[in-house]
């Protein structure tokens, strides 16, 4: 399975150690989300013809051809992207990404033996991709990958027109599209499912389920509605000066975040207050600092 890893930075030298505490916690996550992954594949995916995008997607179709052990192939293909990806990315990145590959590709092993648990193919594609995607996020929470193919995007993105998120897509339609000559195209299909399913539970196991939101608001009663989400919501609110495009006249503008389940009372709040207030919502990926918390919800 694989995502979108952009350009990520480099964390400054003086904050570069990990505390003992920290890193035993992201020990933990990228064992438990690489033994996710080995579940999924394993349990799931694999026993019913079931393909993943990207090197684990070639790795599973070479494993089909040759009947070598997936594991082989998961580390094996691997180890190139790590080599890459320490030149690009990170030495914390690469060793992360090793060490939860080595996690993978044994648990694959040990758990080929194992029965699966549905033969049902539909079943398989959905709750393997819901296992799988848990995996994923869990060992990209935790600064790895489990999956290459990024890597090499990120080098072609450089030296071509197309963007990185692009260059994943190619490689997976065709990935994908090879399972239909392998496995049949109904297990093309499947696939598909269980790959919309995972990349989908990547976002929630990132993210969370309570996602956060920002908010601007235009209106003659600003203050007031302002000092309604501080006291009703419990958020704080920024003031920024605007100007009308067509009036000229100064706009007093509402800033804001809160969180997806706070998203209706706000609209009940700008409503009583101001029915005509211009309001805009927009979903963000990530909040830091100030003194938004997402424990506030209520």
């Amino acid at each position: 399975m694989n995502v979108e890893l952009g350009n990520l930075p480099l964390p400054p030298k003086e904050h570069s150690k990990l505390s003992t505490a920290t890193l035993l916690r992201r020990i933990f996550f990228l064992t438990l989300g690489a033994a996710f992954m080995a579940v999924g594949l394993e349990i799931f995916l694999v026993p019913n013809h079931i393909i993943d995008g990207g090197i684990v997607g070639i790795s599973i179709l070479v494993s089909h051809l040759s009947q070598v052990p997936l594991g082989v192939y998961l580390m094996l293909f691997n180890l190139p992207f790590l080599f890459l990806g320490y030149k690009q990315i990170g030495k914390t990145f690469s060793i992360s990404t090793l060490y939860a590959v080595a996690i993978m590709s044994v648990g694959t092993w040990l758990l080929h033996p194992v029965p699966p648990i549905t033969i049902d193919p539909l079943l398989a594609a959905v709750f393997g991709g819901i296992i799988l995607g848990v995996g994923v996020g869990m060992v990209i929470r935790s600064g790895g990958s489990l999956d290459g193919t990024e890597i090499v995007a990120i080098l072609f993105s450089k030296k071509s027109a197309f963007s990185v998120g692009e260059i994943v897509m190619f490689f997976n339609i065709f990935i994908l599209a090879s399972a239909g000559f392998v496995f049949g195209w109904d297990r093309a299909m499947y696939s598909l499912i269980a790959y919309f399913i995972a990349f989908k539970m990547i976002d929630v196991t990132i993210e969370g389920f309570d996602e956060s939101k920002a908010v601007w608001i235009i209106s003659e009663f600003s203050e007031t509605i302002g000092d309604d989400i501080m006291h009703r919501l419990g958020r704080g609110v920024t003031y920024l000066n605007g100007e009308g495009g067509f009036t000229g006249g100064a706009k007093k503008v509402i800033f804001c975040v809160i969180t997806r389940l706070e998203e209706a009372k706000l609209k009940t709040i700008v409503e009583n207050r101001d029915s005509s207030a211009f309001l805009a919502i927009g979903n963000i990926h990530d909040v830091k600092g100030g003194r938004f918390k997402k424990k506030d919800i209520h």
